[in-house]
């Protein structure tokens, strides 16, 4: 089966429209983050949760925006100093952030620890230190009721070997025990960063793992911030499916990898929503996407 196609409202245009449409359609999940869109996101997709009570929604907590930071220093949670990087994992500022994003949005019903891997300059103990520390206060919400789970968000720590799915729930152990509510990881699938694609053919890698776990896989830039659809070449759409257009064939493959349950498209009209949504009906074989990497990468 083709990964679920949802929305992702990174680069979205009109969030609260394309939300409805993803909504209509049939979307299980919205993806967001409390930084998206200059930061108005969340506000914007309140009201169309509000009237899709059925539909899922992650957020994540790490980035914010200059005046997220100014707030947060006003609420005591980091220090002016601490603002400039515009990203922290402090457990009192993720505490703060996510209880923010939950009311905001009406629930939370994952949030995802965003590109931890920004943390630590390569020391792998620092920031696995910091991830349990972060797990710790996510499991605390969860028991709260603010939050349904939590998981991470990454761009490349998981190509970069920052960590491992193993690695993230023995952390996920240590704070939350054997019930712990580790639920998800989010990472780049794309013919561009093709590599979580390879290993799961091959059996291995943090899609294969996480399913394994019982963990949701999410799939995010597909078209590689559209980047893709000027790369990808006529002959290898037609590999992928013929007739197919360049947007259709880079989300099939992406959507036919292994192990993979939700693909996160930003699909901002209606008429791109049902592009995706038919982009995945028809999954390739393990087969024919091998083809396709084989192209790419030649072995």
């Amino acid at each position: 089966m083709t990964a679920e196609a949802a929305l992702g409202t990174h680069r979205v245009r009109a969030a609260a429209t394309a939300a409805r449409t993803a909504c209509e359609g049939g979307t299980g999940w919205i993806d967001t983050a409390p930084n998206y869109g200059a930061g108005a996101v969340h506000a914007e997709l309140r009201p169309v949760l509000d009237a899709f009570p059925a539909v899922r929604v992650a957020t994540k907590t790490g980035f914010y925006t200059r005046a997220q930071g100014q707030a947060a220093v006003e609420a005591g949670v980091l220090s002016a100093g601490q603002t400039e990087t515009r990203h922290s994992l402090a457990p009192d500022f993720i505490d703060w952030q996510t209880r923010r994003s939950a009311a905001a949005l009406g629930r939370a019903d994952i949030v995802f620890v965003h590109n931890p891997e920004t943390v630590g300059h390569g020391d792998r103990d620092r920031l696995h230190a910091e991830l349990r520390n972060a797990f710790e206060v996510l499991e605390g919400l969860v028991g709260a009721g603010v939050i349904g789970g939590y998981g991470v968000a990454t761009w490349s720590g998981f190509t970069d070997d920052a960590f491992t799915v193993p690695e993230l729930l023995t952390l996920a152990r240590e704070t939350g025990g054997p019930g712990h509510h580790l639920a998800a990881i989010q990472q780049p699938v794309s013919l561009v960063m093709a590599q979580p694609i390879t290993r799961a053919l091959d059996g291995r890698g943090p899609l294969v793992q996480a399913r394994s776990a019982g963990l949701l896989a999410f799939g995010s830039a597909p078209l590689h911030g559209g980047e893709l659809l000027d790369l990808i070449t006529p002959e290898l759409v037609e590999l992928i499916r013929p007739d197919a257009s360049p947007a259709a064939a880079c989300l099939l493959a992406a959507g036919s990898c292994p192990s993979l349950d939700v693909l996160l498209v930003s699909a901002s009209t209606p008429e791109h929503w049902d592009a995706a949504v038919s982009a995945l009906d028809t999954p390739m074989t393990d087969t024919e996407l091998r083809k396709v990497l084989d192209v790419l990468a030649p072995r």
